[in-house]
């Protein structure tokens, strides 16, 4: 069957990618892609290795004349964020990715693309397998678990690369070299219910917020787009202040660390009589919502329905229970905390009210700290635990993972700008990002280690409108080319 990307070019890029986005995923480790990588790799007799932790090295010889290069690693991350619209029906474990073409950009339909880092492994796949590709040593590396935490790159084993020139493929950013990225660590906060037996005369209904663009808690953190845990959070608030009384049974929303909340949900019980009370309410808060976010969240919801009453929803959570969590969610810090005083325009540190799980007796929270300055990561790890500790949680903060310091002095940074302007007839945007990359840790773990990050243009990332513009792809598989080409 025809695949919507068969014409697409550069084609190897492309025909690698489409093979990749009909693997199920995610799996442990990312397996299936692995053995996919693996098989690639047996069929062209090429060295491969892997480690305890699961990232996989794949060793390509250098085209005639170029053996005495020193060896260059191109590094991409097997996994992908999967995230869905909540109308979709569609199992990551079981369903290939559905692509689509709208102009000049590819999508998936209703789910994230996996562009993010579909895009570089499939470069670094066929840098391998190109004809015309000019290179010194390769070694390919493919990292596990890049988006649930790095746990690939911190894992890495420490003999698994000879090389010390490194090209990370998974800047999402057209016509941009990035240098430096945030370094992140996470905080557990679990609080325990008391349940009790809904009052009488009441009845059930859904607080919804749906419709926002959601993203990259790094990438997309300084559009100040909206979250839905945040906008929950500040409707049943909202309800409080204007004297209309409720009973919870479930606050739940959000689905990964690094994603910005786009969905969420509320069951509550209202006294018969004041649902629509409420639903004027949720009106009032959805237009000064609107008028906030509306210019960079056009598509914000927030909506009232009533459901079914039964036994599932008869158990809520005690009047303190309510307040001290809604409290929390209120208090709890989300968005952009500083701007870097060093890189004009870089964001400095943030933080992500990530996702909520009600189940039982708990309700679990997830939120996810950034910054390229490690004292400040640590202030908003300490901030963060504070507020839910005052409100009763039990809180666990993570090991986070370094930042990647910039150095404007980088021999392959200079190599590659050098070839960008010979191959384009301009400059590219040097940055540093405020998303975390693997480069901190390699680079950690490898010293010495020389790195750029380059790659196409990928908007939306960890979001259903995932998309990765077309004609990005083939100047950034033709930068990559050149570069090795150069002799980096």
């Amino acid at each position: 069957m025809a695949s919507p990307l068969d014409n697409l070019e550069p084609r190897l890029v492309w025909q690698h990618f489409d093979a990749i986005r009909q693997i199920p995923r995610p799996s442990k480790h990312e397996e299936r892609i692995a053995a996919h990588i693996l098989d690639w790799a047996k069929t062209r007799g090429l060295e491969t290795k892997r480690d305890g932790a699961g990232n996989i090295v794949v060793r390509v010889p250098a085209t005639p004349g170029h053996q005495d290069v020193p060896t260059v690693v191109l590094q991409g991350h097997l996994d992908m964020v999967p995230e869905k619209n909540s109308d979709v029906e569609f199992d990551f474990l079981v369903d290939p990715i559905q692509v689509r073409i709208v102009g000049d950009y590819v999508y998936a339909t209703g789910t994230t693309l996996g562009a993010d880092n579909g895009i570089g492994v499939a470069a670094a796949l066929a840098i391998g397998e190109d004809p015309d590709s000019v290179h010194g040593p390769l070694e390919l590396l493919f990292t596990i678990d890049e988006e649930t935490g790095l746990t690939g790159a911190m894992g890495i084993d420490s003999r698994l690369l000879q090389g010390r020139t490194m090209i990370n493929l998974d800047t999402e950013e057209d016509a941009a070299l990035y240098i430096g990225c945030a370094g992140g660590a996470d905080a557990s906060s679990k609080f325990t219910l008391t349940r009790t037996p809904a009052s009488m005369a009441t009845v059930p209904v859904r607080i919804s917020v749906r419709g926002l663009r959601g993203g990259h808690s790094g990438v997309d953190i300084h559009e100040n787009r909206g979250n839905a845990l945040k906008f929950l959070a500040r409707t049943l608030n909202a309800a409080l202040a204007a004297g209309v009384d409720f009973e919870v049974v479930s606050f739940a929303g959000g689905s990964k660390h690094n994603a910005i909340p786009r969905e969420s949900d509320a069951l509550v019980r209202v006294r018969k009589g004041e649902e629509e009370a409420l639903r004027q309410v949720v009106g009032s808060v959805a237009t000064v919502l609107k008028e906030e976010f509306g210019e960079i969240d056009p598509g914000l919801r927030v909506e009232l329905d009533a459901v079914d009453d039964d036994d599932s929803s008869r158990q809520v959570w005690s009047r303190s229970d309510r307040d001290r969590i809604l409290g929390a969610f209120l208090a709890c810090p989300h968005g952009v905390l500083a701007m870097s005083r060093a890189v004009p325009g870089l964001v400095e540190t943030s933080n992500n009210l990530a996702v909520v799980v009600c189940e039982g007796d708990e309700v679990r929270v997830t939120t996810a700290s950034r910054s390229s300055v490690m004292p400040s990561l640590r202030a908003t790890i300490e901030q963060v635990a504070a507020v839910f500790r005052l409100a009763g949680a039990e809180v666990k903060t993570h090991d986070g993972y370094p930042g990647w310091k910039p150095n404007p002095e980088s021999p392959i940074l200079k190599k590659t700008l050098a070839v960008f302007e010979s191959e384009f007839g301009s400059q590219p945007h040097v940055r540093a990002i405020h998303a975390g990359l693997e480069c901190g840790l390699i680079g950690e773990k490898f010293p010495g280690m020389d790195m750029v990050s380059m790659g196409p243009q990928i908007e939306s990332p960890h979001s259903p409108d995932e998309r990765v513009k077309i004609d990005t792809v083939e100047r950034f598989y033709r930068l990559l080319k050149a570069t090795l080409a150069a002799g980096a």
